[in-house]
């Protein structure tokens, strides 16, 4: 969109207005006689020739280039969802492009496929490669912004396509890559994977964190341009009502109290902490996820029920059945999982760092617990005492019921107006902003 595109009115050749957009509006610039005001997210616009009338305009165009897609079902793929179909219900046009092979299309959006390959370590997430199919794939849809959801290959390749394009960028910063690499051996050290972060999205038109701490780490490094933008929860269905008692009975035949994880079993989750909270009497471990690690996993931890993947409302009724939730990971730059169960009336135990910091409120809601230092192991003097502060964080709450209903309560209070219909305004606010219209996209009529 040229600069014509983003004139405030355009005029006659007499230097009077001949259009005056509103709020939410973009003159076109176009040749006065036939000017068109376009509503970012409206279908309607007006032609002033002899007369008003009112004809279709195309919406506002986002291609979304993801490191992941479906099949692949992770923080990455379910953020990208929810923008999807907030997007596409306010009536823009969307593309999706992502590596790995899968549906070409979610919901009448089509996916564009490059191609990927499998890392040994890395088996339930195929990695992107270079290609210029991302090139291609914009040049035929022309977007008027590009979002970059967790730009790392694919994404590098999206924002370098849509510069030489001259499209708008939006990058969304939501994997550690440097404690994700850590976790995984990859042979990449921290500090190589915080100077690629760096530089791409550096080169990014707005870069958007999801919390405090990974806007803070943005910053810090130089990164410009960093605006926090956190996620929505979907509180319709993460909520207290959906506790099953038929379910419980199944997880708990001798009315134990129930203690959940919800997530990847993967190195990065450092799930084998939950071992610090075996024996605790009264009380079963409960696991939610599938993973490379499952097995090892279930080695570690022979007490407690592993229930696999699940979503939809199917999860949504084992969060609501559980007692107390439990997260362990210390790489979250959000950490959903902690959203949807404070959305599900649990109280929440968390690592202080990363995204929980943001969502757990310590006292009120739950409690933070010091994370294992980077790279010790288990028998490490630090982490066994960082375990024993996550046993005794437990302890308190499994031990008292009144404190677990009031900071249940009070965790399903801090997430009400946390809706991804509120998030996703906030998001096409940041794309107005790019684009250099003057006031919000609005949702289309």
């Amino acid at each position: 969109m040229g600069p014509e595109g983003r004139r405030a009115r355009c005029r006659g050749r007499n230097g009077r207005v001949t259009c005056r957009p509103s709020p939410g509006q973009l003159c076109s610039g176009t040749a006065p006689a036939r000017c068109v005001v376009r509503e970012f997210g409206g279908r309607t616009a007006r032609r002033r020739r002899r007369g008003p009338r009112v004809r279709e305009v195309p919406p506002v165009r986002v291609a979304i280039v993801s490191e992941c897609f479906l099949p692949v079902v992770n923080g990455v793929t379910n953020s990208v969802l929810r923008v999807v179909e907030h997007l596409t219900a306010a009536g823009h046009d969307v593309l999706v492009i992502a590596p790995g092979e899968g549906p070409a299309e979610y919901r009448g959006v089509p996916v564009v496929r490059v191609p990927s390959l499998d890392l040994p370590v890395v088996t339930s997430m195929p990695v992107g490669v270079p290609s210029r199919r991302v090139l291609t794939a914009l040049r035929e849809f022309r977007p008027d912004v590009v979002h970059l959801a967790a730009p790392f290959v694919v994404g590098y390749r999206g924002l370098h396509a849509a510069r030489r394009l001259g499209i708008p960028t939006v990058a969304v910063y939501q994997t550690d890559v440097a404690g994700f690499a850590s976790s995984y051996g990859l042979g990449l050290t921290a500090r190589a994977a915080w100077r690629w972060t760096c530089r791409l999205h550096g080169l990014a038109d707005r870069t958007l964190a999801p919390s405090s701490w990974a806007t803070e780490a943005l910053r810090a490094r130089g990164v410009p341009r960093v605006h926090q933008w956190a996620r929505g929860v979907d509180t319709r269905r993460f909520t207290p009502s959906r506790r099953d008692a038929a379910l419980r009975a199944e997880l708990a035949p001798r009315g134990e109290l129930l203690i959940g994880y919800v997530g990847r079993l993967a190195p990065e989750k450092q799930v084998e902490r939950l071992a610090a909270l075996d024996g605790l009497p009264g009380t079963r471990l409960v696991v939610v996820g599938a993973g490379p690690g499952e097995e090892r996993l279930r080695a570690a931890l022979p007490g407690a029920a592993f229930l696999g993947f699940r979503d939809g409302d199917d999860l949504a009724r084992t969060y609501a059945s559980l007692d107390v939730f439990v997260h362990t990971g210390p790489s979250e730059t959000f950490c959903q999982a902690v959203q949807e169960a404070l959305a599900s009336g649990l109280p929440v135990v968390a690592p202080d760092a990363g995204g929980p910091r943001d969502l757990v409120l310590p006292g009120r809601t739950g409690y933070l617990v010091p994370p294992r230092p980077d790279g010790a192991d288990a028998a490490d003097p630090a982490s066994v005492a960082a375990d024993e502060r996550l046993r005794a964080a437990v302890e308190v709450l499994v031990s008292d019921d009144a404190l677990r209903r009031r900071f249940g309560a009070a965790a399903r209070r801090s997430v009400l107006r946390k809706t991804w219909s509120n998030v996703g305004d906030e998001l096409l606010a940041h794309y107005a902003d790019v684009l250099g219209v003057p006031a919000a996209l609005r949702a289309a009529a």
